[in-house]
């Protein structure tokens, strides 16, 4: 089968592999529609030990089941694997289980590719009507829907106000999601102008220059940083109301940032928040499909011919849109 695979630092290729081989309790899926996650950014730099080339890299997934009794079917991919009697994973939270693995980390291959296997407990059916790349969008929405549940949970307060730190993907779903669970306002910081256009015509959220406008301390109720910076860290600091809750979703690497004397005298909360629960994936493919999220027009769809040029525009910084998604060429056989 052809695969993407990451051969070295800012290296990728299209090239052939052996079709992977399902183990017990696992089936083959065929690829329809991958997304490009900041992850595989991360790794295609060389950032990421947990992703030593070669490498199939891809966890944002939908395809056709192509092994079993239910061949055939179309699923949305949750690459999240983990051992189904951990503790973690009794007691609500497979998320956070020492036995989690992801698609995309040895020894699971990914999913740019035209097949991937995954166990059966780790697909959910996509609904009747619902295109393939929109499917694929589940895995990150689902990230960006934990991270602001967890804050609504935390702040106990009915229309907020909310801030989104980045319109990456993470960013764009989280403020769609936050409009979606009932903020009064949503502002989304973000300093590139091309990526502040991308929801621009979405009812009840505003994008703004973090470096041309400034909300004012104590402007917002829950602040979701989908950055991770110092900057985004210093600001959620000062912007948050007190009492109010900054739930940090971002994965760039340091500690430095926060106000940690302000977050601790006004009771500020401050909370990380990692991938998602069953519960997440399954709501954002409903809110997916229903579409409740809104057009969806900052997603762009290239081939998966053409992911090695995907990446390279990635790194050069020629892609405006907040999410690629790389579609199988033809259905496969």
């Amino acid at each position: 089968m052809q695969a993407l695979v990451y051969t070295g630092v800012n290296q990728m290729v299209l090239t052939e592999v052996p079709v992977p081989v399902p183990a017990a309790g696992e089936v083959l899926v065929r690829v329809q529609a991958v997304g490009i996650c900041g992850s595989d950014m991360h790794a295609y730099h060389g950032h990421d030990a947990r992703r030593p080339a070669p490498l199939v890299l891809g966890h944002e997934a939908a395809g056709v089941i192509a092994s079993g009794h239910d061949a055939g079917a179309r699923v949305a991919i949750n690459p999240l694997v983990v051992d189904p009697d951990c503790p973690a994973v009794l007691a609500g939270r497979p998320h956070l289980s020492p036995t989690r693995a992801i698609i995309s980390m040895p020894p699971r291959p990914g999913a740019f590719a035209e097949y991937v296997t995954i166990p059966t407990r780790n697909l959910l059916p996509v609904p009747d009507g619902m295109d393939m790349r929109t499917a694929a969008l589940t895995e990150p929405v689902a990230v960006s829907w934990h991270a602001v549940r967890i804050g609504l949970e935390k702040l106990r307060q009915e229309n907020p106000r909310v801030l989104v730190q980045g319109a990456g993907a993470i960013g764009v779903a989280a403020a769609l999601i936050a409009r979606h669970m009932g903020a009064c306002a949503v502002d989304l910081a973000e300093p590139h102008p091309g990526r502040r256009e991308l929801l621009a015509g979405e009812a009840g959220i505003s994008p703004f220059d973090p470096g041309a406008h400034d909300p004012g301390e104590s402007a917002y109720d829950l602040i979701i940083d989908a950055v991770g910076a110092v900057a985004t860290r210093q600001a959620a600091s000062r912007l948050v109301r007190p009492g109010g809750v900054i739930v940090h979703v971002g994965l760039l690497p340091g500690q430095e940032g926060y106000d940690i004397r302000r977050i601790t005298l006004q009771e500020i909360t401050l909370s990380g928040s990692y991938c998602y629960t069953p519960e997440d994936f399954a709501a954002a493919l409903a809110a997916l499909a229903a579409g409740d999220l809104g057009k969806l027009d900052w997603v762009e769809t290239r081939p998966l011919s053409a992911g090695v040029a995907a990446f390279a525009d990635l790194d050069a910084g020629r892609v405006g849109a907040a999410k690629i998604v790389l579609e199988l060429d033809q259905p496969v056989t």
